[in-house]
């Protein structure tokens, strides 16, 4: 069975991605998965070659053979979702590409063509595989494409017999984030002390415990604010969810990322510390 762990956040900021970069370097026979479709970037710290590149399709959209339309402006009418002007041209912002157009058209004159919302990366680097992928931007259907990463993320691991998987997911509750915590072994929530951290972390913990997925949580930099931290962690408390690592900031962590460099790979203290040590541990069951 393979183990995927899954990083997650409430809200963008939190230190996610930088903290799932230094988890990767302490795992063999490993696939590491960039979910965080909408706005990827843990291959700019976790750098490889691009072995394959493909477009992907997330839904259909609607054409209009305007040879054949007598503008009845049916198809205009019929639209739930005000994708078509009055003058019958399609608004792909607001299309759901739900097909009524194409049912109602009394001359055939819409057809549904494929859509590309994105492109889809499979890499070579250091600590093994790596799949992510880029939503193009206004584009719908990240929790899709986020499902076809994990897929091929999983179809890797059985090829060449790597048991563990180490997602980056998106922050937020959004069906991107639905689409990456399905399933897991395990789910990392990296949270703030600030008023939005919490904000956002108590709506994180509502979905994980709606999907009934085996959550833990990290406190980043907490000794920016002990009194917010302890608030977060009272809150934990009552809901039954371990804080299992509490990290201190530190401005080499920031100089390390504005270096390039994966910070666990670094001089930094903490990564040195029977806390970390044993939350890699735990990772790893």
């Amino acid at each position: 069975m393979i183990n995927e762990i899954v990083v997650i956040s409430g809200k963008g900021g939190t230190g996610k991605t930088s903290l799932t970069a230094s988890i990767i370097p302490y795992f063999e026979d490993l696939v590491i998965a960039d979910c965080d479709v909408d706005a990827p970037d843990l291959n700019i710290l976790i750098k490889g070659d691009i072995v394959q590149e493909r477009d992907f399709i997330g839904f259909q959209r609607p054409v209009i053979d305007y040879d054949k339309c007598t503008y009845c402006g049916l198809c205009q009418t019929s639209c739930n979702f005000n994708a078509i002007s009055e003058d019958i041209i399609i608004k792909n912002a607001t299309c759901e590409g739900c097909k009524v157009c194409e049912y109602v058209c009394p001359t055939d004159a819409i057809t549904m063509h494929d859509t590309i919302i994105g492109k889809i990366y499979h890499r070579k680097t250091i600590f093994g595989p790596m799949i992510d992928a880029r939503l193009i931007p206004g584009e719908e259907s990240s929790g899709k494409l986020v499902a076809e990463v994990r897929k091929l993320a999983r179809d890797v691991a059985y090829e060449e017999n790597r048991n563990t998987i180490i997602i980056d997911g998106s922050p937020g509750i959004a069906c991107n984030v639905i689409s990456a915590i399905t399933g897991v072994s395990k789910a990392i929530i990296v949270t703030e002390p600030t008023i939005s951290g919490l904000h956002d972390l108590k709506k994180v913990v509502h979905l994980v415990r709606m999907f009934s997925v085996k959550a833990k949580v990290i406190i980043n930099k907490y000794d920016l604010s002990l009194s917010k931290a302890k608030e977060i962690k009272e809150y934990l408390d009552l809901m039954g969810i371990e804080v299992i690592l509490e990290l201190p900031f530190d401005v080499e962590m920031v100089n390390s990322i504005n270096n390039l460099k994966i910070p666990s790979t670094t001089d930094m203290p903490f990564f040195s510390s029977d806390e970390w040590f044993k939350f890699i541990e735990y990772l790893r069951k």
